[in-house]
């Protein structure tokens, strides 16, 4: 495919300065990324986003995998904001750009006159978009958020993990991608706000916020009860059996029954006449009864293995489904179908990235470009603004870009 073959993004015309760096922030500009807008993402000189040193693994190009989980489809410029020159660099992209992306600590731009108040002065159709640990409001404001302990204050590590062990968190940074998500959401909105208005606004999104929002019916039982969510394991707190069991020879599955019916045909599949039993004949009662009704269960299915399980509950239209490795989820003819794996050799890189799960008909994700090499769009960026090139080699020289 050529570049005149690619498909008109939904973004496309869009523009997006990314002043974010790690992985919440970068998360959501992918995002914009992958549907048309071209994004900036502006670096430290010599540094870049730390995440390109977070290596081990990294690719044959020495491209950290952790970059480019979140760096695809963008343009790095390298600019020291510190200095004045570097701030007028900053400040002209921001007057010509449609959303300003940042994950700063609150105020820690408004020095350099980099906040969306300064800004907007210029701009006032400008997006400008915060990421932070706890808003920009409220006591704990000013302090740093890290995904890691957000999850620990949210509770939502207090659900996590086995019923009999210690609180764990979840296998990948997921209040940063969930946060990430909000925030693309926000900036959405704002932009679709703007047609009528002619404005532009501040979206604020904070970790600590967007995992509270995750608790999703685990906080509402507490909303709805005063009771504190206990930690379950693999267990549902509202639907019995909706768990992980052994098959013979400690395969496991996940088996989610989640009505009466279902459990129903469970019984009968298993010969057993449970569903009559007035303790688990309805959902409520299997949840008052839960450890009685899972010891027969794990008795039950240790009689034949995983694949046999797996084959009776399928064909009896019960929800159930294997637990697989890395490997083996990227490789199911499933995710293979809807492209889950994209690889930019045809772009003359080694990185191979996870695909975008947003399918638009009309307008598609689109893979233009693998992640950046620091600083790699600095002259083409500069020179678009109005540099010439004696300019740009003296910024170099100056360690300015």
């Amino acid at each position: 495919m050529t570049m005149t073959d690619i498909p008109k993004g939904a973004l496309q015309g869009i523009k997006v300065l990314d002043l974010s760096r790690v992985l919440a922030g970068p998360s959501s500009t992918q995002i914009l990324a992958d549907l048309g807008a071209e994004v900036i993402k502006v670096e430290r000189p010599s540094i870049g986003d730390e995440t390109r040193h977070w290596a081990p693994p990294a690719f044959s190009d020495d491209t950290s995998a952790y970059y480019a989980t979140i760096n695809r489809n963008k343009k790095s410029l390298t600019v020291d904001i510190t200095t004045a020159t570097g701030q007028d660099i900053i400040k002209k992209l921001a007057a010509e750009s449609d959303i300003v992306v940042e994950n700063f600590k609150v105020g820690g731009l408004k020095k350099y006159g980099l906040d969306y108040e300064s800004l907007k002065q210029d701009n006032p159709r400008l997006i400008y978009a915060s990421l932070t640990g706890f808003g920009q409001t409220g006591p704990d404001a000013a302090l740093p958020g890290y995904d890691y302990i957000i999850q620990g204050l949210s509770g939502l590590m207090s659900i996590t993990g086995p019923s009999d062990g210690e609180p764990h968190k979840v296998g990948v940074a997921v209040v940063d991608l969930f946060a990430g998500l909000q925030l693309t959401i926000g900036i959405q909105a704002a932009l679709i706000a703007r047609q009528s208005t002619g404005l532009g606004q501040h979206v604020d999104v904070a970790l600590l916020d967007s995992a509270l929002a995750m608790l999703a019916n685990v906080g509402m039982n507490h909303l709805a009860s005063g009771q504190v969510p206990p930690r379950l394991g693999n267990q549902h707190p509202n639907i019995v059996p909706y768990q992980v069991f052994a098959g013979a020879g400690d395969q496991h599955f996940i088996l989610a029954c989640g009505n009466d019916s279902q459990f129903a045909k469970l019984c009968q599949l298993m010969d057993t006449d449970w569903h009559t039993d007035e303790r688990f004949a309805t959902n409520p009662a299997r949840v008052a009864h839960r450890q009685l009704l899972c010891d027969r269960l794990v008795e039950k299915f240790a009689e034949y293995p995983r694949a046999h399980w797996l084959a009776v509950l399928h064909e009896a239209g019960i929800p159930c489904g294997a637990i697989h490795n890395i490997s083996e989820a990227l490789a199911m003819p499933q995710a293979v179908a809807r492209e889950m794996v994209v690889d930019f050799a045809a772009q003359g890189s080694p990185v191979k990235a996870l695909g975008s799960p947003i399918k638009l008909s009309a307008s598609p994700v689109t893979y233009r470009t693998p992640p950046p090499r620091l600083s790699e769009h600095t002259d083409s960026t500069l020179s678009d603004l109005g540099y010439d090139s004696a300019t740009i080699a003296k910024l170099k020289a100056d360690g300015i870009v």
